[in-house]
């Protein structure tokens, strides 16, 4: 169901109703009682965000993704450590 919005014409009372689609516009005001009140025109809320939020990069577009991908360092590329032979000591005691 959705909310609307109404103001009186009479004192000015601005509120908002939760009501049915299928439900008559109200027409008394609830705080001066005259018979003044008129529905508000608004533009609505099409998207109704819940949570913890969006952020920009949760939707990047493929090309984006590939630039990024490209410009990373992979680290098959990077240099690998060198290596250093050196004797081993023997664990008897004997050369």
């Amino acid at each position: 169901m959705p909310t609307y919005d109404y103001i009186c014409d009479a004192c000015n009372h601005e509120f908002e109703a939760f009501e049915s689609i299928k439900a008559d516009p109200q027409t008394v005001c609830p705080q001066c009682q005259e018979v003044k009140l008129r529905r508000k025109i608004g533009g609505g809320a099409a998207i109704i965000f819940k949570g913890s939020g969006f952020y920009q990069t949760d939707y990047r577009s493929d090309s984006y993704k590939k630039h990024a991908a490209a410009d990373k360092p992979s680290e098959s590329s990077s240099p690998a450590p060198a290596k250093t032979d050196t004797p081993k000591a023997s664990s008897n005691g004997t050369s």
